[in-house]
Protein backbone atom coordinates (compact mmCIF):
# COMPACT_ATOMS: atom_id res chain seq x y z
CA UNK A 1 0.00 0.00 0.00
CA UNK A 2 2.85 2.40 0.79
CA UNK A 3 4.49 1.57 -2.53
CA UNK A 4 1.27 2.48 -4.32
CA UNK A 5 0.84 5.69 -2.33
CA UNK A 6 4.51 6.72 -2.40
CA UNK A 7 6.26 5.30 -5.51
CA UNK A 8 9.63 6.79 -4.50
CA UNK A 9 9.81 4.38 -1.57
CA UNK A 10 10.44 1.68 -4.11
CA UNK A 11 13.97 2.96 -4.61
CA UNK A 12 14.71 2.55 -0.91
CA UNK A 13 12.75 -0.48 0.21
CA UNK A 14 13.61 -2.81 -2.69
CA UNK A 15 10.03 -4.04 -3.20
CA UNK A 16 11.12 -6.31 -6.03
CA UNK A 17 13.25 -8.34 -3.61
CA UNK A 18 10.33 -8.61 -1.19
CA UNK A 19 7.98 -9.56 -3.99
CA UNK A 20 10.40 -12.26 -5.14
CA UNK A 21 10.60 -13.62 -1.60
CA UNK A 22 6.82 -13.78 -1.19
CA UNK A 23 6.53 -15.69 -4.48
CA UNK A 24 9.30 -18.13 -3.61
CA UNK A 25 9.11 -21.70 -2.30
CA UNK A 26 11.02 -20.61 0.82
CA UNK A 27 8.20 -18.30 1.88
CA UNK A 28 5.69 -21.13 1.49
CA UNK A 29 7.97 -23.43 3.49
CA UNK A 30 8.11 -20.78 6.23
CA UNK A 31 4.33 -20.40 6.43
CA UNK A 32 3.68 -24.16 6.42
CA UNK A 33 6.39 -24.69 9.04
CA UNK A 34 4.77 -22.07 11.27
CA UNK A 35 1.42 -23.82 10.82
CA UNK A 36 2.96 -27.10 11.94
CA UNK A 37 4.69 -25.47 14.93
CA UNK A 38 1.39 -23.94 16.03
CA UNK A 39 -0.49 -27.24 15.77
CA UNK A 40 2.14 -29.50 17.32
CA UNK A 41 3.33 -27.22 20.12
CA UNK A 42 0.22 -25.13 20.90
CA UNK A 43 1.95 -21.91 19.84
CA UNK A 44 -1.00 -20.50 17.93
CA UNK A 45 -0.80 -16.97 19.27
CA UNK A 46 2.91 -16.56 18.53
CA UNK A 47 2.41 -17.92 15.02
CA UNK A 48 -0.60 -15.67 14.42
CA UNK A 49 1.52 -12.64 15.33
CA UNK A 50 4.25 -13.80 12.94
CA UNK A 51 1.72 -14.22 10.16
CA UNK A 52 0.26 -10.79 10.87
CA UNK A 53 3.71 -9.21 10.66
CA UNK A 54 4.41 -10.91 7.33
CA UNK A 55 1.01 -9.86 6.05
CA UNK A 56 1.64 -6.24 7.03
CA UNK A 57 5.05 -6.20 5.36
CA UNK A 58 3.69 -7.79 2.21
CA UNK A 59 0.67 -5.53 1.92
CA UNK A 60 2.58 -2.34 2.76
CA UNK A 61 5.68 -2.80 0.65
CA UNK A 62 4.61 -4.87 -2.37
CA UNK A 63 2.03 -4.13 -5.03
CA UNK A 64 -0.05 -7.31 -4.92
CA UNK A 65 -1.27 -9.66 -2.18
CA UNK A 66 0.38 -12.99 -2.97
CA UNK A 67 1.86 -13.07 0.55
CA UNK A 68 -1.64 -13.74 1.89
CA UNK A 69 -2.32 -16.92 -0.09
CA UNK A 70 -0.23 -19.37 2.00
CA UNK A 71 -1.46 -17.81 5.26
CA UNK A 72 -5.10 -18.10 4.19
CA UNK A 73 -4.58 -21.74 3.18
CA UNK A 74 -2.74 -22.73 6.39
CA UNK A 75 -4.69 -20.85 9.07
CA UNK A 76 -7.44 -23.49 9.28
CA UNK A 77 -5.01 -26.30 10.15
CA UNK A 78 -2.98 -24.44 12.79
CA UNK A 79 -5.00 -25.12 15.98
CA UNK A 80 -3.32 -27.45 18.47
CA UNK A 81 -4.95 -30.65 19.64
CA UNK A 82 -4.96 -29.56 23.29
CA UNK A 83 -7.00 -26.48 22.31
CA UNK A 84 -9.74 -28.32 20.45
CA UNK A 85 -12.85 -26.41 21.65
CA UNK A 86 -15.05 -29.54 21.54
CA UNK A 87 -12.71 -32.13 23.02
CA UNK A 88 -11.19 -29.74 25.57
CA UNK A 89 -14.01 -27.28 26.23
CA UNK A 90 -12.84 -26.57 29.79
CA UNK A 91 -9.18 -25.87 29.04
CA UNK A 92 -9.06 -24.56 25.46
CA UNK A 93 -7.48 -21.14 25.07
CA UNK A 94 -10.37 -20.16 22.82
CA UNK A 95 -12.46 -19.62 25.93
CA UNK A 96 -9.80 -17.64 27.80
CA UNK A 97 -10.33 -13.84 27.71
CA UNK A 98 -6.62 -12.99 27.43
CA UNK A 99 -6.23 -15.19 24.37
CA UNK A 100 -9.51 -14.09 22.79
CA UNK A 101 -8.65 -10.38 23.08
CA UNK A 102 -5.38 -10.92 21.25
CA UNK A 103 -6.91 -13.32 18.74
CA UNK A 104 -9.65 -10.88 17.74
CA UNK A 105 -7.13 -8.03 17.65
CA UNK A 106 -4.99 -9.99 15.17
CA UNK A 107 -8.05 -10.99 13.17
CA UNK A 108 -9.41 -7.44 13.17
CA UNK A 109 -6.12 -5.92 11.99
CA UNK A 110 -5.81 -8.57 9.26
CA UNK A 111 -9.35 -7.94 8.00
CA UNK A 112 -8.78 -4.17 8.10
CA UNK A 113 -5.57 -4.54 6.09
CA UNK A 114 -7.30 -6.75 3.53
CA UNK A 115 -10.14 -4.25 3.04
CA UNK A 116 -7.79 -1.25 2.80
CA UNK A 117 -5.46 -3.08 0.40
CA UNK A 118 -8.43 -4.08 -1.74
CA UNK A 119 -9.75 -0.52 -1.85
CA UNK A 120 -6.35 1.00 -2.67
CA UNK A 121 -5.80 -1.59 -5.39
CA UNK A 122 -9.14 -0.70 -6.98
CA UNK A 123 -8.27 2.99 -6.82
CA UNK A 124 -4.78 2.41 -8.22
CA UNK A 125 -6.20 0.40 -11.14
CA UNK A 126 -8.97 2.91 -11.72
CA UNK A 127 -11.53 0.17 -11.20
CA UNK A 128 -10.09 -1.82 -14.12
CA UNK A 129 -9.69 -5.19 -12.44
CA UNK A 130 -10.71 -8.65 -13.65
CA UNK A 131 -14.36 -9.45 -12.99
CA UNK A 132 -14.49 -12.86 -11.27
CA UNK A 133 -16.50 -15.02 -13.66
CA UNK A 134 -17.90 -17.31 -10.93
CA UNK A 135 -19.09 -14.47 -8.70
CA UNK A 136 -22.64 -14.42 -10.07
CA UNK A 137 -23.22 -18.07 -9.23
CA UNK A 138 -21.70 -17.62 -5.78
CA UNK A 139 -23.93 -14.63 -5.08
CA UNK A 140 -26.97 -16.69 -6.06
CA UNK A 141 -25.78 -19.48 -3.77
CA UNK A 142 -25.25 -17.00 -0.92
CA UNK A 143 -28.75 -15.59 -1.35
CA UNK A 144 -30.17 -19.12 -1.30
CA UNK A 145 -28.28 -19.82 1.91
CA UNK A 146 -29.61 -16.66 3.55
CA UNK A 147 -33.19 -17.45 2.47
CA UNK A 148 -33.14 -20.91 4.05
CA UNK A 149 -36.52 -21.43 5.72
CA UNK A 150 -38.00 -18.25 4.20
CA UNK A 151 -41.76 -17.71 4.25
CA UNK A 152 -42.18 -20.21 7.08
CA UNK A 153 -41.98 -20.30 10.84
CA UNK A 154 -38.50 -21.78 10.49
CA UNK A 155 -36.88 -18.61 9.18
CA UNK A 156 -34.57 -16.79 11.59
CA UNK A 157 -31.83 -14.17 11.61
CA UNK A 158 -29.45 -16.94 12.70
CA UNK A 159 -29.86 -18.65 9.34
CA UNK A 160 -29.38 -15.34 7.52
CA UNK A 161 -26.14 -14.61 9.40
CA UNK A 162 -24.81 -18.14 8.97
CA UNK A 163 -25.69 -18.06 5.27
CA UNK A 164 -23.85 -14.75 4.92
CA UNK A 165 -20.83 -16.24 6.68
CA UNK A 166 -20.88 -19.21 4.33
CA UNK A 167 -21.08 -16.94 1.30
CA UNK A 168 -18.16 -14.81 2.50
CA UNK A 169 -16.00 -17.85 3.27
CA UNK A 170 -16.50 -19.14 -0.27
CA UNK A 171 -16.33 -15.88 -2.18
CA UNK A 172 -14.50 -13.08 -0.40
CA UNK A 173 -10.92 -14.31 -0.77
CA UNK A 174 -11.80 -15.70 -4.20
CA UNK A 175 -12.72 -12.17 -5.32
CA UNK A 176 -9.89 -10.54 -3.36
CA UNK A 177 -7.09 -12.69 -4.77
CA UNK A 178 -8.57 -12.76 -8.27
CA UNK A 179 -8.47 -8.96 -8.34
CA UNK A 180 -5.27 -8.24 -6.41
CA UNK A 181 -2.75 -10.99 -7.22
CA UNK A 182 -0.68 -10.67 -10.37
CA UNK A 183 -1.04 -14.29 -11.42
CA UNK A 184 0.65 -13.53 -14.75
CA UNK A 185 4.00 -13.32 -12.96
CA UNK A 186 3.24 -16.11 -10.47
CA UNK A 187 4.79 -19.50 -11.37
CA UNK A 188 2.09 -21.82 -12.64
CA UNK A 189 3.25 -24.47 -10.20
CA UNK A 190 2.84 -22.15 -7.20
CA UNK A 191 -0.37 -23.60 -5.72
CA UNK A 192 0.54 -27.27 -6.37
CA UNK A 193 3.86 -26.55 -4.66
CA UNK A 194 2.08 -24.98 -1.68
CA UNK A 195 -0.31 -27.92 -1.27
CA UNK A 196 2.51 -30.43 -1.64
CA UNK A 197 4.10 -28.74 1.38
CA UNK A 198 0.77 -28.63 3.22
CA UNK A 199 0.30 -32.33 2.47
CA UNK A 200 3.69 -33.12 4.02
CA UNK A 201 2.68 -31.11 7.09
CA UNK A 202 -0.63 -32.99 7.23
CA UNK A 203 1.31 -36.27 7.33
CA UNK A 204 3.09 -34.96 10.43
CA UNK A 205 -0.21 -33.88 12.01
CA UNK A 206 -1.75 -37.31 11.33
CA UNK A 207 1.28 -38.99 12.91
CA UNK A 208 0.86 -36.69 15.91
CA UNK A 209 -2.77 -37.80 16.27
CA UNK A 210 -1.49 -41.32 16.93
CA UNK A 211 1.24 -40.20 19.33
CA UNK A 212 -0.28 -37.38 21.40
CA UNK A 213 -3.28 -39.19 22.92
CA UNK A 214 -1.90 -42.72 23.24
CA UNK A 215 -4.61 -44.02 20.94
CA UNK A 216 -3.37 -47.62 20.99
CA UNK A 217 -5.09 -50.02 23.36
CA UNK A 218 -4.50 -53.74 23.82
CA UNK A 219 -6.65 -54.65 20.86
CA UNK A 220 -7.08 -51.68 18.55
CA UNK A 221 -6.92 -47.93 18.00
CA UNK A 222 -9.59 -45.75 19.55
CA UNK A 223 -10.80 -43.68 16.60
CA UNK A 224 -12.46 -41.17 18.92
CA UNK A 225 -8.98 -40.09 20.03
CA UNK A 226 -7.88 -39.34 16.48
CA UNK A 227 -8.36 -35.59 16.26
CA UNK A 228 -6.48 -32.32 15.93
CA UNK A 229 -7.31 -28.92 17.33
CA UNK A 230 -9.17 -27.96 14.18
CA UNK A 231 -11.18 -31.12 13.53
CA UNK A 232 -11.73 -34.83 13.98
CA UNK A 233 -10.41 -37.57 11.69
CA UNK A 234 -13.09 -36.83 9.05
CA UNK A 235 -11.95 -33.21 8.71
CA UNK A 236 -8.29 -34.22 8.56
CA UNK A 237 -9.05 -36.84 5.89
CA UNK A 238 -10.75 -34.20 3.75
CA UNK A 239 -7.71 -31.90 3.77
CA UNK A 240 -5.30 -34.79 3.24
CA UNK A 241 -7.34 -36.02 0.26
CA UNK A 242 -7.37 -32.50 -1.19
CA UNK A 243 -3.55 -32.60 -1.21
CA UNK A 244 -3.22 -35.89 -3.14
CA UNK A 245 -3.31 -34.22 -6.56
CA UNK A 246 -0.51 -31.74 -5.73
CA UNK A 247 2.49 -34.11 -5.98
CA UNK A 248 0.75 -35.85 -8.90
CA UNK A 249 1.02 -32.52 -10.74
CA UNK A 250 4.81 -32.51 -10.28
CA UNK A 251 5.06 -36.21 -11.16
CA UNK A 252 3.72 -35.26 -14.58
CA UNK A 253 5.47 -31.93 -15.13
CA UNK A 254 8.92 -32.45 -13.60
CA UNK A 255 11.64 -33.01 -16.17
CA UNK A 256 13.68 -35.23 -13.86
CA UNK A 257 12.85 -37.26 -10.76
CA UNK A 258 9.12 -37.16 -11.35
CA UNK A 259 8.78 -40.67 -9.90
CA UNK A 260 9.66 -39.24 -6.47
CA UNK A 261 6.46 -37.22 -6.62
CA UNK A 262 4.55 -40.36 -7.54
CA UNK A 263 5.91 -41.85 -4.31
CA UNK A 264 4.73 -38.75 -2.47
CA UNK A 265 1.29 -39.06 -4.09
CA UNK A 266 1.08 -42.63 -2.78
CA UNK A 267 2.20 -41.48 0.68
CA UNK A 268 -0.55 -38.85 0.79
CA UNK A 269 -3.12 -41.50 -0.09
CA UNK A 270 -1.78 -43.91 2.57
CA UNK A 271 -1.90 -41.16 5.19
CA UNK A 272 -5.50 -40.43 4.18
CA UNK A 273 -6.24 -44.07 5.02
CA UNK A 274 -4.51 -43.69 8.38
CA UNK A 275 -6.97 -40.99 9.38
CA UNK A 276 -9.41 -43.93 9.65
CA UNK A 277 -12.21 -41.85 8.22
CA UNK A 278 -14.42 -44.19 6.21
CA UNK A 279 -15.55 -41.44 3.86
CA UNK A 280 -11.99 -40.17 3.56
CA UNK A 281 -10.70 -43.64 2.69
CA UNK A 282 -13.50 -44.33 0.21
CA UNK A 283 -13.28 -41.08 -1.70
CA UNK A 284 -9.56 -40.68 -1.10
CA UNK A 285 -9.23 -43.98 -2.98
CA UNK A 286 -11.21 -42.48 -5.86
CA UNK A 287 -8.96 -39.40 -5.94
CA UNK A 288 -5.81 -41.48 -5.43
CA UNK A 289 -6.67 -43.93 -8.20
CA UNK A 290 -7.60 -41.06 -10.54
CA UNK A 291 -4.32 -39.28 -9.74
CA UNK A 292 -2.33 -42.45 -10.46
CA UNK A 293 -4.18 -42.95 -13.74
CA UNK A 294 -3.58 -39.29 -14.64
CA UNK A 295 0.16 -39.72 -13.98
CA UNK A 296 0.39 -42.85 -16.11
CA UNK A 297 -1.48 -41.29 -19.02
CA UNK A 298 0.03 -37.79 -18.95
CA UNK A 299 3.68 -38.87 -18.61
CA UNK A 300 3.52 -40.58 -22.00
CA UNK A 301 6.84 -42.25 -22.87
CA UNK A 302 8.20 -41.31 -19.42
CA UNK A 303 5.71 -43.52 -17.58
CA UNK A 304 7.96 -46.56 -16.91
CA UNK A 305 9.37 -45.42 -13.50
CA UNK A 306 5.89 -44.34 -12.45
CA UNK A 307 4.50 -47.79 -13.31
CA UNK A 308 7.22 -49.37 -11.16
CA UNK A 309 6.31 -47.06 -8.27
CA UNK A 310 2.62 -47.95 -8.54
CA UNK A 311 3.41 -51.68 -8.63
CA UNK A 312 5.78 -51.35 -5.65
CA UNK A 313 3.21 -49.42 -3.61
CA UNK A 314 0.49 -52.00 -4.31
CA UNK A 315 2.87 -54.83 -3.47
CA UNK A 316 3.93 -53.22 -0.17
CA UNK A 317 0.32 -52.56 0.72
CA UNK A 318 -0.64 -56.17 0.10
CA UNK A 319 2.39 -57.36 2.08
CA UNK A 320 1.45 -55.18 5.02
CA UNK A 321 -2.11 -56.47 4.98
CA UNK A 322 -1.19 -60.17 4.81
CA UNK A 323 2.34 -60.59 6.18
CA UNK A 324 1.71 -58.17 9.06
CA UNK A 325 -1.95 -59.03 9.39
CA UNK A 326 -1.91 -58.88 13.19
CA UNK A 327 -0.55 -55.34 13.23
CA UNK A 328 -2.95 -54.30 10.50
CA UNK A 329 -5.88 -55.55 12.56
CA UNK A 330 -4.61 -53.80 15.70
CA UNK A 331 -4.45 -50.47 13.90
CA UNK A 332 -7.68 -50.74 11.93
CA UNK A 333 -9.80 -53.09 14.09
CA UNK A 334 -12.25 -50.38 15.21
CA UNK A 335 -12.63 -49.30 11.59
CA UNK A 336 -13.22 -52.88 10.44
CA UNK A 337 -15.72 -53.48 13.23
CA UNK A 338 -17.56 -50.30 12.24
CA UNK A 339 -17.85 -51.58 8.69
CA UNK A 340 -20.74 -50.05 6.76
CA UNK A 341 -22.61 -48.96 9.88
CA UNK A 342 -24.14 -45.59 8.87
CA UNK A 343 -23.71 -44.15 12.40
CA UNK A 344 -27.36 -43.04 12.45
CA UNK A 345 -26.90 -41.15 9.17
CA UNK A 346 -29.70 -43.13 7.47
CA UNK A 347 -32.27 -42.06 10.07
CA UNK A 348 -30.92 -38.53 9.92
CA UNK A 349 -31.29 -38.40 6.14
CA UNK A 350 -34.90 -39.50 6.42
CA UNK A 351 -35.58 -36.73 8.95
CA UNK A 352 -33.91 -34.20 6.66
CA UNK A 353 -36.07 -35.30 3.74
CA UNK A 354 -39.19 -34.94 5.86
CA UNK A 355 -38.02 -31.47 6.89
CA UNK A 356 -37.52 -30.57 3.22
CA UNK A 357 -41.07 -31.65 2.39
CA UNK A 358 -42.48 -29.20 4.96
CA UNK A 359 -41.17 -26.26 2.89
CA UNK A 360 -39.78 -27.59 -0.43
CA UNK A 361 -39.05 -24.20 -1.99
CA UNK A 362 -36.83 -22.79 0.77
CA UNK A 363 -36.27 -25.60 3.29
CA UNK A 364 -36.34 -25.12 7.05
CA UNK A 365 -33.20 -23.05 7.52
CA UNK A 366 -29.90 -24.19 8.94
CA UNK A 367 -30.83 -24.18 12.61
CA UNK A 368 -33.99 -26.27 12.27
CA UNK A 369 -32.36 -28.88 10.05
CA UNK A 370 -32.06 -32.29 11.77
CA UNK A 371 -28.45 -33.16 12.44
CA UNK A 372 -25.64 -33.78 14.87
CA UNK A 373 -25.17 -30.81 17.19
CA UNK A 374 -22.18 -29.32 18.96
CA UNK A 375 -22.26 -29.34 22.75
CA UNK A 376 -19.38 -26.91 23.27
CA UNK A 377 -20.31 -23.29 23.93
CA UNK A 378 -17.54 -22.31 21.54
CA UNK A 379 -19.51 -23.83 18.65
CA UNK A 380 -22.99 -22.51 19.31
CA UNK A 381 -22.76 -20.50 16.09
CA UNK A 382 -22.53 -23.72 14.08
CA UNK A 383 -25.94 -25.20 13.20
CA UNK A 384 -26.81 -28.93 13.33
CA UNK A 385 -25.06 -30.98 10.67
CA UNK A 386 -26.72 -33.68 8.57
CA UNK A 387 -23.34 -35.11 7.48
CA UNK A 388 -24.27 -34.88 3.82
CA UNK A 389 -23.86 -31.56 2.05
CA UNK A 390 -26.50 -32.35 -0.55
CA UNK A 391 -29.14 -33.62 1.87
CA UNK A 392 -28.43 -30.56 4.01
CA UNK A 393 -28.93 -28.27 1.00
CA UNK A 394 -32.40 -29.72 0.43
CA UNK A 395 -33.37 -29.62 4.10
CA UNK A 396 -31.88 -26.21 4.95
CA UNK A 397 -32.38 -24.27 1.72
CA UNK A 398 -34.87 -26.28 -0.32
CA UNK A 399 -35.08 -26.41 -4.08
CA UNK A 400 -33.69 -22.88 -4.33
CA UNK A 401 -30.51 -23.83 -2.47
CA UNK A 402 -29.93 -27.05 -4.38
CA UNK A 403 -30.55 -25.31 -7.71
CA UNK A 404 -28.12 -22.52 -6.82
CA UNK A 405 -25.50 -25.09 -5.82
CA UNK A 406 -25.96 -27.05 -9.08
CA UNK A 407 -25.57 -23.88 -11.15
CA UNK A 408 -22.38 -22.98 -9.30
CA UNK A 409 -21.07 -26.50 -9.73
CA UNK A 410 -21.80 -26.34 -13.47
CA UNK A 411 -19.85 -23.06 -13.64
CA UNK A 412 -16.83 -24.64 -11.97
CA UNK A 413 -16.92 -27.71 -14.20
CA UNK A 414 -16.99 -25.55 -17.34
CA UNK A 415 -14.06 -23.55 -15.95
CA UNK A 416 -12.00 -26.64 -15.16
CA UNK A 417 -12.81 -28.82 -18.18
CA UNK A 418 -12.56 -26.18 -20.89
CA UNK A 419 -8.99 -25.47 -22.08
CA UNK A 420 -7.62 -28.31 -19.99
CA UNK A 421 -4.16 -28.06 -18.42
CA UNK A 422 -2.13 -29.76 -15.72
CA UNK A 423 -2.86 -26.86 -13.39
CA UNK A 424 -6.60 -27.28 -13.82
CA UNK A 425 -6.25 -31.02 -13.32
CA UNK A 426 -4.65 -30.36 -9.92
CA UNK A 427 -7.53 -28.05 -8.94
CA UNK A 428 -10.06 -30.61 -10.21
CA UNK A 429 -8.59 -33.33 -7.99
CA UNK A 430 -8.61 -31.04 -4.94
CA UNK A 431 -12.18 -29.84 -5.44
CA UNK A 432 -13.33 -33.39 -6.23
CA UNK A 433 -11.87 -34.54 -2.90
CA UNK A 434 -13.80 -31.82 -1.07
CA UNK A 435 -17.07 -32.49 -2.91
CA UNK A 436 -16.89 -36.28 -2.64
CA UNK A 437 -16.06 -36.37 1.07
CA UNK A 438 -18.95 -33.95 1.56
CA UNK A 439 -21.33 -36.72 0.47
CA UNK A 440 -20.95 -38.35 3.89
CA UNK A 441 -19.79 -35.34 5.88
CA UNK A 442 -20.25 -31.59 6.26
CA UNK A 443 -16.90 -30.39 4.89
CA UNK A 444 -18.36 -27.92 2.40
CA UNK A 445 -20.19 -26.17 5.24
CA UNK A 446 -17.00 -25.78 7.30
CA UNK A 447 -15.47 -22.33 6.98
CA UNK A 448 -11.84 -23.50 6.62
CA UNK A 449 -12.34 -25.72 3.56
CA UNK A 450 -14.63 -23.03 2.14
CA UNK A 451 -11.83 -20.45 2.27
CA UNK A 452 -9.37 -22.86 0.66
CA UNK A 453 -11.97 -23.70 -1.99
CA UNK A 454 -12.26 -20.01 -2.91
CA UNK A 455 -8.49 -19.78 -3.39
CA UNK A 456 -8.58 -22.82 -5.69
CA UNK A 457 -11.23 -21.06 -7.77
CA UNK A 458 -9.12 -17.91 -8.05
CA UNK A 459 -6.09 -19.92 -9.17
CA UNK A 460 -8.14 -21.91 -11.71
CA UNK A 461 -9.72 -18.77 -13.13
CA UNK A 462 -6.39 -17.07 -13.70
CA UNK A 463 -4.98 -20.25 -15.20
CA UNK A 464 -7.94 -20.23 -17.59
CA UNK A 465 -7.20 -16.62 -18.57
CA UNK A 466 -3.54 -17.45 -19.11
CA UNK A 467 -4.31 -20.59 -21.14
CA UNK A 468 -6.78 -18.66 -23.28
CA UNK A 469 -4.17 -15.99 -23.99
CA UNK A 470 -1.46 -18.54 -24.82
CA UNK A 471 -3.68 -20.71 -26.99
CA UNK A 472 -4.82 -17.70 -28.98
CA UNK A 473 -1.22 -17.54 -30.22
CA UNK A 474 -0.19 -21.22 -30.37
CA UNK A 475 -1.54 -24.60 -29.25
CA UNK A 476 -0.28 -25.78 -25.87
CA UNK A 477 0.33 -29.56 -25.66
CA UNK A 478 -1.04 -31.32 -22.60
CA UNK A 479 1.28 -34.26 -22.02
CA UNK A 480 4.96 -33.84 -21.30
CA UNK A 481 4.81 -30.08 -20.76
CA UNK A 482 7.00 -28.84 -17.92
CA UNK A 483 5.43 -26.40 -15.48
CA UNK A 484 7.70 -27.19 -12.56
CA UNK A 485 11.01 -25.70 -13.62
CA UNK A 486 10.69 -22.96 -11.01
CA UNK A 487 10.50 -25.45 -8.15
CA UNK A 488 12.02 -28.74 -9.26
Amino acid sequence: MLIQAFPRLGRILAPLALDKFFRSPMYCVLIVALMLIAELFAMELAVFYCWLALLLIGFLFTEDTVCGIPIACCAYMSIAQCNNPIKHAETTVFLQPVFLVQFFFILGVAIFMVLVKFLMHLIDKGGHVPVPRLLGGLVFLGIAYMLGGAFSTHYSWSTAWFGLGQFLSLSFLYVFFTCTVDFKTLPRSYLPMLFTLIGIAMCAEIADMYIANNVFSAETVDRDLLYTGWGVYNNVACVMAMCIGAPAYFAVTAKRGGWLFTVLTALFYVMTCFTQSRGGILFGTVVGFSSALYILIATGQRRRPHILVVIAVIAMGMAFMFVFRDKFEVIFRSLIDKGADPSHRDALYEQCWEAFLTNPQFGVGFYDTPGFTFTSVAYHFMPPRSHDTYIQLFASCGILGFTAYCLHRADTLVLLLKRRSHEKAFVLFAIAALMLTSIVDCNFFNFGPGIIYGIFLAYAEWEDRRSRAVRSRAPLPLAGTSRAKDFV
